[in-house]
């Protein structure tokens, strides 16, 4: 099912979420019944929801669900602390392409780094290096699909979608800087 599709599907009812506080600022869990379909970090918790409600605009998000806030516990968990690892139900939703990019990155380790041509290379596409980046930056799942661990050719940090300072910080988490 495409991402379109999937965002617009009725039967697609509800989203359970929750805020929390991460040491890279607000962070958003949200998930379907079938898994996580949402990491967000940034700085304002209502731009985190707003943006939310703009990704999935046929569901009906659900908050305030204490049972819901441990699994946000347990992002924070990954966040803080990466070499633990953290395994997490994902209802993971983009193109066939994305989803090959998506699941190569899940087999990086904590503290690697790959290099966005490497990361083609490794599924197959020799050439895509720049599809790889669109996929990272259509990544909805921080931290649990790892795109933060993708530099640039040269070594250096480039873009984010969550912003470079808050990549710099994960990679520095996992004892990479």
């Amino acid at each position: 099912m495409s991402d379109k599709k999937w965002r617009d599907d009725a039967t697609f009812r509800s989203i359970r979420f929750a805020v929390g506080q991460c040491a890279l600022g607000a962070v958003l869990v949200a998930a379907s019944g079938e898994g996580v379909c949402a990491i967000s970090l940034g700085d304002d918790a209502r731009a985190l929801v707003n943006e939310l409600e703009r990704q999935f605009p046929n569901a009906e998000p659900v908050g305030e669900d204490p049972d819901f806030e441990r699994l946000v516990a347990r992002v924070v968990g990954m966040v803080e602390a990466p070499q633990l690892g953290c395994d997490l139900p994902l209802d993971i939703r983009g193109t066939a392409f994305q989803r090959r990019v998506w699941q190569a990155l899940r087999a990086v380790p904590p503290g690697q780094r790959l290099t966005y041509g490497e990361l083609a290379r490794a599924i197959g596409e020799p050439t895509a290096a720049r599809a790889v980046a669109g996929a990272c930056a259509a990544n909805k799942i921080a931290v649990a699909i790892p795109c933060h661990r993708v530099v640039r050719s040269d070594g250096s940090i480039s873009g984010y979608r969550w912003g470079v300072e808050r990549k710099r910080e994960l990679l520095g988490r996992e004892g990479d800087s």
